[in-house]
């Protein structure tokens, strides 16, 4: 084979699979399209010889290239720009991102997930609330939860509502509120429009928040927006909806729920809720459980509410491996 300057990058991912051998390469396979791993596996059936210098360099640039996606992650296109420089010299490091930049997409506000969500907090709480949805429909729900609860209550809803109405952004809108916050990557952001929040997303970030935050932000919803509560709602899953699960998926749940937990859970919920629970537990289990719950006497709401929601974490991890099923919308309640 030639040199690996004058060789095709579909030729030069051919030569790197068969040097990474064929478990890593079938590894490799699974992130790939259908047309792609037909283009390849057909290269790489036509592929002979190759020269060792040419392999050599495919795997080096190969690595660079993996240093400079890891480099933007870390810090952004200039911070990779300026590590490769350092490594590689000029031409070479502007060769990679070069090559980089107008294959990949540097995800907006990549800058604002690295910052502690307290301090974002007090950048963007006094910003128009079209401002703050935006952002935050960029930021992990994770993030998104703890800024939306710390928020004002009279702009959750607000916010909430913006981010499961968002569609598509401009890319001058975006790159606009980036400049706001952080100038210097204010260029990096994809020229495409950029789909982003969705119903799906302040379901994640609802899901994420604390109860509290959760209902007011519900109720005010529902009478903004019925609609939108009414598809938001479908899509969540609170402590409530243990009613939405089957035997053989609450039996399974308790096996990951402290005992405590769960006798302040039950303190706030309904007597449905607590014969669903009941009734896939052991009689001394539901005997040890009413003792602890009428020996505890009067609890907090927020406590309740602590408890109900680590309960709900649980189930959604359940869910996500696949080891529950949860029916949603509209599946039949069951009947106790």
């Amino acid at each position: 084979m030639a040199h690996n300057d004058k060789i095709t990058g579909l030729q030069k991912a051919a030569v790197l699979l068969i040097s990474l051998g064929p478990e890593r390469a079938a590894s490799i396979f699974k992130y790939l399209k259908e047309e792609e791993i037909e283009d390849l596996t057909l290269e790489i059936a036509n592929t002979r010889n190759v020269m060792p210098q040419v392999k050599e360099s495919v795997m080096d640039e190969f690595y660079q290239v993996c240093l400079a996606q890891q480099y933007i992650s870390e810090g952004g296109v200039g911070y990779a720009s300026d590590l490769l420089e350092n490594a590689l010299g000029a031409d070479k490091a502007a060769e990679i991102m070069n090559r980089l930049t107008a294959s990949i997409q540097v995800k907006p506000f990549e800058f604002v997930r690295k910052t502690d969500p307290a301090q974002l907090l007090s950048f963007i709480q006094d910003e128009h609330p079209q401002t703050i949805s935006l952002i935050l429909s960029y930021l992990s729900p994770g993030q998104s939860s703890q800024i939306l609860s710390a928020l004002p209550p009279e702009k959750q809803s607000e916010v909430a509502k913006r981010i499961a109405t968002m569609d598509r952004t401009s890319p001058d809108v975006i790159k606009e509120v980036e400049r706001i916050l952080e100038s210097k990557l204010s260029s990096l952001v994809n020229q495409d429009y950029t789909i982003i929040g969705g119903v799906d997303h302040v379901v994640e970030i609802l899901n994420a928040v604390d109860r509290g935050t959760e209902k007011r932000i519900m109720e005010n919803l529902e009478i903004e927006d019925p609609e939108l509560a009414d598809e938001i709602r479908k899509k969540m899953f609170v402590f409530e909806d243990i009613l939405l699960l089957d035997d053989r998926a609450i039996q399974r749940v308790l096996r990951d729920v402290d005992n405590n937990d769960l006798s302040i859970a039950l303190k706030g919920s309904n007597e449905e809720v607590q014969n669903a629970i009941f009734n896939n537990m052991s009689k001394r289990l539901v005997t040890m459980i009413k003792e602890d719950m009428e020996f505890m006497g009067p609890v907090r709401m927020k406590d309740v509410e602590d408890a109900q929601q680590k309960i709900v974490t649980i189930i959604r991890k359940l869910e996500d491996s696949g080891e529950i099923v949860i029916s949603r919308g509209g599946g039949d309640e069951l009947v106790v």
